[in-house]
């Protein structure tokens, strides 16, 4: 069994929302979350509307999105975000089972950083999503 190291981020304080309507896909990823990131609050929201509501109610710090929800598809939910000023600069992971050609192109229209299939994601895709915020939030300020 391979032991992942706490990146440098171990410390990273904010929330991350989980856009997965699987109860046990939000556990495996809320477990990479707390392993890696301890401090981070973890929110989870089953449908694009629950994550909608979960985003009014306030900022978050990383969204892992799945791409296959209830209510329509996490890559067109990335193009919103894209387009909404207040979350824009929100990074977005997309962790899906089964990613297709036409989810990569969306995701990297809306400035997705990483697709990732759900079996193969760790915290190395978080720890260099959030490096890149970092280095983005010190280029503008």
């Amino acid at each position: 069994m391979q032991q992942q190291q706490a990146p440098s981020g171990a410390a990273y304080d904010g929330t991350c929302l989980i856009v997965e309507d699987s109860e046990f896909d939000r556990e495996r990823l809320r477990r990479v979350l707390a392993r890696a990131y301890g401090g981070m609050r973890v929110e989870f929201a089953p449908s694009i509307d629950a994550a909608r509501k979960a985003l009014s109610a306030g900022d978050k710090a990383l969204i892992l999105l799945d791409n296959n929800l209830p209510d329509g598809l996490g890559a067109n939910f990335a193009l919103e975000l894209a387009c909404d000023d207040r979350h824009a600069q929100t990074p977005v992971i997309m962790v899906s089972d089964w990613p297709s050609p036409g989810m990569w192109e969306k995701a990297a229209s809306a400035g997705v950083l990483y697709v990732v299939n759900k079996s193969d994601f760790d915290a190395r895709y978080i720890d260099a999503v959030l490096r890149e915020f970092q280095a983005r939030k010190r280029w503008v300020n």
